[in-house]
């Protein structure tokens, strides 16, 4: 009888706060004056910040320009012809596209794995959280100094595989375009599969307890249950991971520009749009050029991340977005 008579209460509740709601067409006027004072200050550094220096590159991009003065010679969207005719702009596209399946491929599973180990009671769990999230605050500065140091020809990797027997093995791993993709694969695994786990780690914790201890009473195993209850429930938070890695891959330049430098990232298959943008750009003294790379990258993020949002995390965002309550 209580709990039949709970049922519509709890549907009454439901419906008087539906009611409540206000649609914006029946706010106050007090109300939109706080709601536009509150916006205000986002509004405005959003428009100054993003989309003010996305027109201004747009606009230099039609000019061949040195970087001082006013632009006067306008050629129109010679630079952007350039670009998509150009054959090295093609190959540090397939470079950053590797980069971002690679990133996925590697990073995803490998984390995903720390997370699920890490998520049971172990002793020095937090000591073990804490080594892994590490190389991620390092600066990436640092990080690409260091390894620039230990993979060049006389750095501590050859060196080590000398004194282990191993001289055969011994290779110039940054220069040689055989292995350079590869390392830099490896490299940004070690740097930012941390912060994968972390958020991992973070999604796990708001999984109810009580359906792995139902599966528990039910018999089933400690894998059985990540596979069945864990990582489906976690498919939101992996999606989310997912987007934010695409979109550091397509934007990936500082570990490359630091360990490869400006010339020889693209000899060992390692130039990325941004360095290309950079060498071509800024170091070639074509200003105009290197805004009009950067508008083309600014569009190709833009697509790409449309396109998952649309697709990948639609049925995630769909009721946030909407206000659902379902």
């Amino acid at each position: 009888m209580t709990a039949a008579t709970s049922a519509p209460a709890g549907g009454a509740t439901a419906v008087r706060r539906s009611k409540k709601r206000k649609s914006p067409s029946s706010l106050s006027w007090r109300d939109r004056v706080e709601i536009t004072a509150l916006s205000a200050p986002a509004v405005i550094m959003f428009l100054t910040f993003v989309i003010l220096p996305v027109i201004m590159a747009a606009y230099y991009g039609f000019f061949k320009w040195k970087g001082f003065g006013v632009p006067t010679n306008f050629v129109g969207f010679e630079n952007y012809r350039t670009i998509l005719t150009d054959p090295e702009f093609h190959n540090v596209l397939r470079h950053n596209a590797i980069v971002v399946f690679g990133s996925l491929a590697l990073q995803g599973p490998f984390a995903l794995l720390l997370a699920l180990l890490l998520n049971k009671k172990m002793r020095g769990q937090s000591v073990i959280r804490v080594l892994i999230f590490i190389p991620y605050v390092i600066s990436e500065v640092i990080a690409g100094t260091a390894w620039g140091l230990i993979l060049q020809t006389d750095g501590a990797m050859n060196g080590l595989l000398r004194k282990l027997g191993l001289g055969a093995l011994a290779n110039d791993w940054i220069s040689d375009p055989k292995t350079a993709l590869t390392i830099l694969l490896f490299i940004l695994t070690w740097k930012y599969a941390g912060f994968a786990v972390i958020i991992f780690l973070a999604g796990m914790q708001g999984i109810p307890e009580e359906l792995t201890e139902a599966a528990k009473v039910d018999g089933a195993s400690y894998w059985q249950i990540q596979r069945k209850i864990t990582i489906p429930l976690l498919g939101p938070t992996m999606r989310m991971w997912g987007f934010l890695s695409i979109i550091g891959s397509l934007q990936l330049f500082d570990l490359v520009y630091i360990i490869w430098g400006q010339y020889i990232s693209s000899t060992a298959g390692t130039s990325t749009m941004a360095t290309y943008m950079v060498v071509n750009g800024r170091m070639s003294g074509n200003y105009g050029y290197g805004n009009a790379v950067a508008v083309v990258l600014f569009l190709i993020s833009l697509v790409i991340a449309l396109t998952y949002q649309r697709f990948v995390l639609r049925r995630d965002t769909e009721g946030a977005l909407t206000g659902s309550s379902r």
